[in-house]
C-alpha cells in the first residue's frame, strides 16, 4: 500500500479511529490492531511474502528469549549468529543471489572457462532490507545487554511490523522504538497535528517535487547518450532532487503518521544539501542506516581508535558496504567508494568533525566560505547520484562522459521553469526551517491562523494539482 494512494487514503482514518475510539486505553488491543494493519499494509502489496516477516519475527523474539536465559558466552555467541545467519540469509538470497551468481560466472569467462548458468526469477520482497535490519539491532542489544528481552509477543511483532516505517524506514532501534509499546499512549492533540504538518510537507515532497522531477529524469538518464550536456546536467541535477524528495518524504509522512498514533521515530534526514562537507552530509543523510552501520559494524571493527590504516580500512568498509546495501548493482558499490574517497581528505586531515553545527543556525553568520563549501558539496553529491541512477558502471561513465562534453553549452532539452521555480520555493522553506525537526514545523506558527491555513491550503492545492503524475517509492526497490 503506497503512501500517496486512494487506499491509504482510506486505511488510514479507519485505523486511526479503531485505535483511538474503539481500543482506547486497551495497550494490548491497540498493539494487537497495529499487527492486524500492518500485515494488511504489507499484505496489499504481495501477501505471500506476509510468511517471510513473520518468520523473522519468531526468530528474533525466540533468539532473545534464549539469550535471556543463558549466560554461557560460547551458547551466547552461537545464538546472535543463528539471527545474524538467518536475517541476512533472507535478505542475500532476495535480494544479491542472481548478482553473485553473474559475477561468479563473469569472472570464471574472463579466466578462459565458460559456465552455463541461469537466474531465478526472484521477487525483492518490498522493505527487506528495512526490517531485516530493524530486527537484527534487537537480538543484537540483546546480546550485548543493552536491551532487556521482550515477553510479548504481540508487541515485538508490532514492533517489527509496524507499518509507518514498515517498508522504507527510518530503520528504528529496538532500545528507541520497542518500549513504546509497552507504554500507555494517550491522545495528545498537538502532537496529532504536528504529525498531520509534517504528513502534508512529506507528500509535498514526494508528490511535486520527486515525482515531477523524475517525469523528466527518466527519459534524460535512459536517452542520455543522445542529449547534450547541458540537459545530461539537467537531468543529474533533478535526480537529487527526486530522490531527496521522494526519500525524506517517505520519512516525513512515516514519522508524521506515528506520531498520530502515539509513537516518536527517529529523525532520518536533516536538511543534508545544506551540508558543508561530506562529513556533514552523512549526518544528515538517511540517518538510521548511517548510524546503524556506525553503532553495529563500524565500532565493532575498531572505528577511528586504531592507526591510520584500521580507520581507512574501516571506512572503506561501512561507505562500500552501505552502498552494497542499497542494491545488487556495482553501481551502488562504485557509489559508496567514490563517497569514501570524498570522505578519506577529512579523515586525513582530522576535519571530519568540523561542521557538526547548522549553517547559520542560531543566527549566527554565514561566511563566503561556508557558500561555496556547500555548493561544492552539493556537485560532488550530485556527480556520485549519477552513479546510483545509472543503469550499470559503463552508463554512468558515459553519461559523466555527455556532461563534459562541448554540448555542454547548447540549450538545455526538456527545460522546466515551472518546475524548477517549485524547486526553489521547496529550498527557502527548507533554509527557514532547517532548524527544526522538519521544514514546517515552525514556519507560519506565530503568523495570524488566515495566513497559516493558507500556506497549508496552497500545499494541498499543489499536492492534488500533480497526483497525475505519481511515481511509486524510489526506495522500494531496497
Amino acid at each position: 500500500m503506497l503512501f500517496n494512494s486512494l487506499d491509504f487514503a482510506v486505511f488510514l482514518p479507519i485505523v486511526f479511529g479503531l485505535y483511538w475510539f474503539v481500543f482506547k486505553n486497551k495497550l494490548k488491543a491497540q498493539n494487537l490492531l497495529i499487527v492486524a494493519a500492518s500485515y494488511l499494509f504489507y499484505g496489499w502489496w504481495d501477501y505471500r511474502f506476509l510468511a517471510l516477516i513473520l518468520f523473522s519475527t519468531i526468530v528474533d523474539y525466540s533468539i532473545g528469549r534464549f539469550l535471556a536465559n543463558e549466560e554461557r558466552s560460547v551458547r551466547r555467541t552461537l545464538l546472535i549468529w543463528i539471527s545474524i545467519v538467518v536475517n541476512l540469509g533472507f535478505l542475500g538470497f532476495f535480494k544479491y543471489y542472481n548478482f553473485f551468481l553473474d559475477n561468479f560466472v563473469m569472472a570464471f569467462s574472463f579466466l578462459g572457462q565458460e559456465i552455463s548458468s541461469s537466474g531465478l526469477n526472484i521477487i525483492l520482497p518490498v522493505g527487506i532490507s528495512f526490517y531485516t535490519f530493524q530486527t537484527l539491532s534487537y537480538t543484537i542489544d540483546v546480546y550485548k545487554r543493552n536491551l532487556e528481552p521482550t515477553e510479548d509477543f504481540i508487541g515485538f511483532m508490532a514492533f517489527v511490523s509496524f507499518f509507518p516505517q514498515l517498508v522504507a524506514g527510518p530503520i528504528e532501534r529496538a532500545t528507541n522504538l520497542l518500549p513504546q509499546f509497552y507504554e500507555r499512549r494517550v491522545f495528545e492533540y498537538s502532537k496529532a497535528v504536528d504529525g498531520l504538518r509534517q504528513i502534508l510537507w512529506g507528500l509535498f515532497k514526494k508528490i511535486v517535487i520527486a515525482d515531477q522531477c523524475a517525469a523528466l529524469v527518466n527519459p534524460i538518464f535512459d536517452n542520455s547518450d543522445n542529449l547534450s550536456g547541458s540537459t545530461l546536467i539537467w537531468g543529474a541535477f533533478l535526480f537529487a532532487f527526486q530522490i531527496y524528495g521522494d526519500f525524506s518524504g517517505y520519512s516525513d509522512i512515516a514519522i508524521g503518521t506515528s506520531r498520530l498514533f502515539g509513537f516518536n521515530l527517529m529523525k532520518n534526514f536533516s536538511f543534508p544539501y545544506f551540508s558543508r562537507d561530506i562529513a556533514e552530509f552523512w549526518r544528515r543523510w538517511h540517518i538510521s542506516l548511517s548510524t546503524w552501520f556506525r553503532d553495529y559494524l563500524y565500532i565493532p571493527l575498531g572505528g577511528s581508535r586504531g592507526g591510520l590504516k584500521m580507520k581507512l580500512r574501516n571506512t572503506f568498509i561501512i561507505f562500500l558496504v552501505s552502498g552494497f546495501w542499497h542494491g545488487a548493482n556495482w553501481t551502488f558499490i562504485v557509489w559508496g567508494g567514490l563517497n569514501a574517497l570524498y570522505f578519506l581528505p577529512l579523515l586525513l586531515t582530522k576535519r571530519n568533525r568540523q561542521n557538526i553545527d547548522i549553517i547559520g543556525g542560531s543566527g549566527s553568520r554565514i561566511s563566503v566560505r561556508d557558500v561555496l563549501n556547500l555548493l561544492g558539496t552539493f556537485l560532488l553529491t550530485l556527480l556520485a547520484w549519477v552513479f546510483f541512477r545509472a543503469e550499470n558502471v559503463h552508463h554512468a561513465f558515459r553519461y559523466l562522459n555527455g556532461i563534459f562534453d562541448r554540448t555542454v553549452f547548447n540549450p538545455v532539452q526538456d527545460f522546466s521553469g515551472v518546475l524548477l521555480l517549485l524547486i526553489g520555493l521547496f529550498l527557502v522553506i527548507e533554509w527557514f526551517g532547517r532548524e527544526s525537526e522538519f521544514a514546517i514545523e515552525h514556519i507560519g506558527l506565530k503568523v495570524s491562523g488566515v495566513l497559516r491555513w493558507s500556506f497549508y491550503i496552497v500545499l494541498a492545492l499543489l499536492i492534488v494539482a500533480h497526483m497525475d503524475n505519481q511515481q511509486d517509492f524510489i526506495y522500494f526497490q531496497f
